[in-house]
């Protein structure tokens, strides 16, 4: 019976340690025998990217855009920095405002709308900023930074003048050719006004 005296030591806290151990043994016996993919193994290819980032009510009293193509922006994403991205496009538009046009033809079908700018909020634009970079491909999609880039998520543009946030409104997967295609096809400069 003193065999097993050893017994009476162990706590329950040694037993999980223990047990931790040997389901670390195990996951990393199976990794080691490719039964289980890591993230590396994951990444089907490396390609560029282009993607949207919409930027809404940024509030400009100047003439003039901060952001321009061709220029490059240093993006955080999550919160986190990353790197300077080149910028493909800039597109900019007042806030507007929808206002239905009143007709005495109760029969009609249509309603007919007028889109005006705003004037109550006459320096609040909305902007939708494109960006190329070199993404990892997997199958869940592409990855920059170690995030995967999706719509809806939160991005930072920052340069020497201005720090915008943003969401992340269109991803395309691009081949060098087409990216160059988009760079001469591009209209480089975008007006505030």
């Amino acid at each position: 019976m003193e065999k097993f005296g050893f017994l009476k030591k162990i706590r329950p806290f040694d037993l999980i340690v223990l047990a931790g151990l040997v389901i670390a043994l195990i996951v990393g016996f199976i990794t080691y025998k490719h039964f289980r993919q890591t993230a590396d193994k994951q990444i089907e290819t490396t390609s560029p990217i282009v993607f949207d980032v919409f930027l809404r009510g940024i509030t400009l009293t100047s003439d003039t855009n901060p952001i321009h193509a061709g220029d490059k922006t240093f993006i955080s994403i999550r919160n986190v920095p990353y790197s300077d991205l080149k910028v493909v496009n800039v597109k900019s538009e007042r806030r507007q405002v929808v206002l239905p046009l009143l007709t005495n033809n109760v029969k009609s079908a249509t309603k007919n709308v007028l889109i005006l700018d705003d004037v109550a909020q006459p320096n609040v634009y909305d902007i939708v900023v494109t960006l190329t970079d070199t993404a990892k491909i997997t199958k869940d999609g592409a990855v920059v930074g170690g995030n995967k880039i999706k719509m809806g998520l939160p991005i930072t543009l920052e340069g020497a003048d201005y720090k915008f946030n943003g969401t992340v409104a269109d991803i395309t997967v691009t081949h060098d050719d087409i990216t160059d295609d988009i760079d001469t096809n591009v209209n480089k400069v975008d007006d505030v006004q």
